[in-house]
């Protein structure tokens, strides 16, 4: 007991921060669950909904590697809180169109890309804000609470998005957002104290030659870039899945299943977190991230493309997310311990840019393949053995494509597992 009370009150900053920023979060899900929904009953495609987080990511992943260096220099609570403020009011905007019976697609993806543009600045913000408000002997923790409020997110969103649209509109799911993002916002404006250090030598040194520097530590790096070649590589994988998963959801079912499917991938994930925020430290971090992705990768597709029922696609998603959490945890901590904290804003920014540049790349290329040709290949057969394996009518084209990722995915994991200057990574002895 006194063990834990000592653990809790070291860190009682970044719980009141995690915790605040975690119900905000739900608030945002929900918002953007309701317009995935609004956008593919209204348009059917699902190219045209996936171009909602195409919008979202292109900003974030070209401007990313630029925002590191702001992000160095910049006061981080205030970065956080003015970021925060212009995605809320983003989100207004979209209330007050919806009540003027004015939205239309093209209003969201302009919205999408103005708030993709400052989570640029507000993510690695967020993530040096962590570094300095917690002990390192609970970075492991973190990467297991931080996951928690993620399976949270994905538990609650689509149980309290679909009921709330059911019962009062999208207009109620939206006053939700705002509502938590008030709570976040004045917990981390009067509570939340993040410690600054002296940036006078950062605001001297070039804008070009900051940036310059960030690249250059991960090019020295060799271990750590290919690690996040290894995660853009499966974030192309995992964004052409987040394409196809709602065209083949609402088509071959409906959003009742899809919110089914989300909720227990979200108990999953839920469940990974509490493992990885209690289970001792591997021997080999570097073992747990392949492991734990070359396993997601090689049974939630293949279930979701053969799967005909609510019941299997669930078990899909239990499985491919259920050791996610712990593979970000472990990564998280390899980034933690080895970049210097002083130049983690402009090095995470950069890995931002690299890591996550395959995600709108990905959600394009999945929306187009579904649309332009899985589908058309799939309405265009006739009791074969494909309808057999992947069904009939609309959404079986997306079944058949997540067959052809599945193995996509496991390809990549087999090839990084085989770089040895990932496994460099385990032989730097951490610290205690």
């Amino acid at each position: 007991m006194k063990k834990l009370y000592k653990t809790i009150t070291e860190m009682k900053t970044f719980l009141e921060l995690w915790s605040t920023q975690m119900l905000s979060g739900l608030g945002s899900a929900m918002t953007s669950y309701a317009l995935t929904i609004w956008t593919y009953s209204k348009y059917g495609s699902a190219l045209v909904t996936a171009l909602l987080m195409v919008s979202s990511y292109a900003p974030y992943v070209l401007m990313s590697i630029f925002a590191g260096v702001f992000t160095d220099r910049w006061n981080k609570k205030v970065t956080m809180l003015v970021c925060d403020s212009v995605a809320a009011l983003s989100t207004a905007v979209v209330l007050l169109l919806i009540k003027t019976n004015s939205l239309q697609i093209w209003h969201i993806y302009i919205i999408n890309a103005v708030n993709g543009l400052m989570n640029t600045v507000q993510q690695p913000a967020s993530e040096v804000a962590v570094t300095k408000i917690l002990p390192e002997q609970y970075y492991q923790k973190v990467g297991g609470l931080r996951y928690l409020s993620s399976s949270l997110n994905s538990i609650l969103t689509p149980i309290i998005a679909t009921a709330v649209l059911g019962l009062w509109g999208i207009e109620s799911v939206i006053y939700i957002d705002l509502l938590t993002f008030l709570a976040a916002f004045l917990t981390l404006l009067l509570l939340i104290k993040i410690p600054e250090n002296d940036n006078a030598e950062k605001r001297e040194e070039k804008f070009i030659s900051a940036v310059k520097n960030g690249i250059g530590w991960l090019k020295r790096e060799k271990g750590v870039m290919t690690l996040i070649m290894f995660l853009a590589a499966i974030n192309l994988i995992a964004s052409m899945y987040s394409a196809a998963f709602p065209a083949m959801m609402l088509s071959k079912a409906n959003e009742k299943t899809m919110g089914m499917v989300n909720a227990v991938i979200g108990i999953a994930t839920l469940a990974g977190s509490v493992m990885a925020s209690f289970i001792k430290a591997p021997k080999s971090r570097v073992r747990v991230i392949c492991n734990c992705l070359l396993f997601s990768m090689s049974t939630e597709n293949i279930m979701l493309a053969l799967g005909n029922s609510g019941a299997v696609w669930a078990l899909a998603g239990f499985l491919g997310w259920i050791f996610i959490p712990l593979m970000n945890a472990n990564m998280d901590v390899i980034l933690r311990i080895r970049i210097p904290v002083e130049m983690q804003g402009r090095v995470y920014a950069v890995r931002n840019s690299f890591q996550f540049f395959t995600i709108p790349v990905g959600y394009f290329l999945g929306g187009a393949a579904v649309d332009c040709i899985f589908e058309p290949f799939m309405a265009a057969q006739n009791g074969n053995a494909l309808n057999t394996l992947f069904g009939s009518g609309k959404g079986s084209g997306a079944a058949l494509f997540f067959f052809v990722i599945a193995f996509a995915g496991v390809l990549v994991c087999i090839h990084f597992r085989r770089k040895k200057c990932l496994w460099e990574l385990d032989k730097k002895k951490e610290k205690q």
